[in-house]
């Protein structure tokens, strides 16, 4: 992706000020942007960022996302956001029909970065 592009995290910034840089390995400041910076992880496909931001007491031991077909990520929306947690709806194609995604995810902050540690689905209401 070039930095001068929409970044997928929905932000409105290019991606060269927004996700790239975390991408590269500058701490995210805040769980939030940390997980903006995870939903465009996974757009682009960048499954070793993922597993690196993963917190290491529920990290997968593999992560594939080479999956066949691969998801088309559409859109991040943040629900509801505080200090360790962030609910969110990311929708997405997959096999040409729509999908969403709602999650309440868990964050935990350890020697001065944010973890990915896991995730609950609200019952829809």
């Amino acid at each position: 992706m070039k930095p001068t592009e929409s970044c997928p995290c929905g932000s409105g910034q290019p991606y060269g000020q927004c996700c790239q840089g975390f991408h590269r390995g500058a701490p995210a400041p805040t769980a939030e942007a940390l997980m903006r910076s995870r939903y465009c992880a996974y757009a682009l496909g960048l499954a070793s960022y993922l597993k690196d931001t993963w917190h290491a007491s529920t990290r997968p031991a593999v992560l594939d996302l080479g999956e066949t077909p691969r998801p088309q990520w559409m859109g991040l929306e943040i629900k509801k956001s505080d200090t360790h947690q962030v609910e969110f709806v990311a929708r997405y194609k997959l096999n040409g029909r729509a999908h969403k995604l709602h999650e309440l995810s868990d964050f935990v902050f350890e020697d001065g970065r944010w973890f990915y540690r896991s995730g609950q689905f609200p019952q829809a209401s």
